[in-house]
């Protein structure tokens, strides 16, 4: 390179001089703004560092084998953009404003890294991801779509999504759906996160949740504003007597099949929980988040169908598709629909149109109930199985729970206890669980081992597997 008496040591033979070789090379019209790139790139990354001289525009020209009046436009733009500086006749330099970027994007999504055996609940087993059937309803989709449908969509969703969604909900769960009030949303959270932040601005502060019950309520309400009120079960569901001291007027609720505990509500305690919804002016936010997975008989219908006005039902394709899609449903009470329907809007603007229609043309055509009973089968499998282990290796355990869902709990025999010596043994084993006390502010001081076990995701050969090896890393 030549120097013309300035001292560029901070680029000449160094990797960020190397940066822009390339740039030489690109098509001609594309050269100028390949160079801004590599110098941008160089820059951000913290080759060149602030302060650092560049060459005259006339040297760097000539390195590169490009025009001057290249070069003088990269720095010209850069400079206008704020990572260069100069002035007459003293340089151009890389400015101070700039600080080098963090190289590389983690990947924050919840896993269970390094282990031999993970059998903590939640995740639906992803490879039964209909991949053929979504492929071609996508291709479908994209060949019938209208112009027009690519534009911002209702808030509320796309009509014929939210037709085919209340056909299904009034089939399969027993939910009075009017597709004037169904919501599509992505997921559950965003629908607890709508309903929260409604009930906030109308005055509410508070609101019940089961105990024990999801880790994430906590959370999830307390960015609406709304503090989570932890409200104890027993055989039946809430108990009523701890919910209405409390005073709350609104309850989360999973009364299909409770998590983690298991229990399908009573039909006593339905009636009496809607009672109490009514006596309060009060609201029941149903979280029907594994309802369509039973084993042993039909499933139990929705809350909501016996009382729509009370009653903000909330599903997903969470556990059904896979979780990534990130799409859900929310039916809202007649005086809440406004409220929540302008929430959302000013949200997100509506869900992506397009995964409303592929999503759409999948219950059209039955490609979803045939999905549901794939799952079904498979997940009632994974659950024998894991009974069936848990028996051989761990005699006297308790499952407890309805035979529904992706999970069961397990009380295992006093000998295994207590908890805390249990959990490091297996977790040192590499084996990933979850106990109940997790999902509960209750203090447990009993010293038994009680597990929420998922065994959705888990072939029935590797929960045999993983089974085996606490038992193993116990000294079974």
């Amino acid at each position: 390179m030549t120097s013309s008496g300035t001292n560029t040591a901070g680029l000449m033979g160094s990797a960020a001089w190397e940066l822009l070789l390339p740039a030489a090379s690109a098509p001609t019209r594309a050269r100028g703004r390949a160079l801004q790139a590599a110098l941008r790139e160089a820059i951000r990354s913290g080759r060149l560092t602030p302060g650092t001289r560049l060459p005259s525009s006339r040297d760097l020209a000539a390195d590169l084998g490009v025009s001057r009046g290249l070069v003088t436009e990269a720095y010209e733009q850069l400079t206008a953009e704020g990572y260069l500086r100069s002035g007459r006749g003293a340089g151009t330099w890389v400015g101070d404003a700039v600080r080098a970027a963090r190289p590389g994007a983690r990947d924050l999504a919840p896993r269970s890294p390094g282990t031999r055996a993970d059998f903590v609940p939640g995740t639906p087993d992803l490879s039964l991801f209909p991949r053929a059937a979504w492929a071609a309803a996508q291709r479908a989709v994209l060949a019938e779509l209208p112009h027009h449908d690519l534009g911002y969509p209702d808030p509320r969703g796309l009509p014929r999504l939210r037709t085919a969604l209340a056909g299904l909900l009034a089939r399969r769960r027993g939910v009075v759906a009017d597709p004037e009030r169904i919501v599509v949303v992505s997921g559950v959270a965003q629908a607890s996160a709508l309903v929260g932040s409604v009930l906030h601005a109308r005055g509410m502060r508070s609101i019940g949740v089961e105990d024990p019950g999801s880790p994430q309520h906590d959370g999830l309400y307390a960015a609406a504003g709304l503090g989570a009120v932890p409200l104890p079960l027993d055989e039946d569901g809430l108990a009523l007597g701890p919910l209405r001291a409390s005073g709350v007027r609104a309850v989360v609720s999973t009364p299909a099949h409770q998590y983690p505990t298991g229990i399908a509500y009573s039909a006593r305690r339905r009636a009496e929980l809607l009672g109490w919804a009514r006596s309060v002016d009060g609201l029941v936010l149903e979280d029907d988040y594994d309802g369509d997975f039973r084993y042993d008989r039909a499933p139990v219908g929705a809350l909501q169908g016996l009382d729509p006005e009370r009653v903000a039902y909330m599903g997903s394709v969470s556990k059904s598709l896979a979780p990534g899609l990130r799409l859900g449903w929310l039916l809202v009470p007649a005086a809440l629909t406004e409220e929540i329907v302008e929430r959302k809007r000013t949200m997100d603007l509506g869900h992506p149109s397009l995964d409303q229609a592929l999503f759409a043309h999948f219950l059209e055509r039955g490609d979803y109930d045939r999905q549901l009973r794939r799952c079904q089968r498979a997940y009632r499998e994974r659950r024998d199985a894991l009974v069936a282990a848990l028996a051989e290796h761990f005699p006297e355990t308790r499952v407890s729970g309805i035979a529904a869902g992706l999970h069961a709990i397990a009380e295992l025999p006093e000998r295994f206890g207590p908890q805390e010596d249990f959990l490091k043994r297996v977790a040192d084993a590499g084996i990933a669980v979850r106990p109940l006390s997790a999902c509960t502010h209750a203090r447990t001081g009993d010293g038994g081992v009680r597990l929420v076990l998922g065994y959705a995701h888990l072939p029935p050969a590797r929960i045999r597997a993983g089974v085996r090896l606490m038992a193993e890393a116990l000294g079974g």
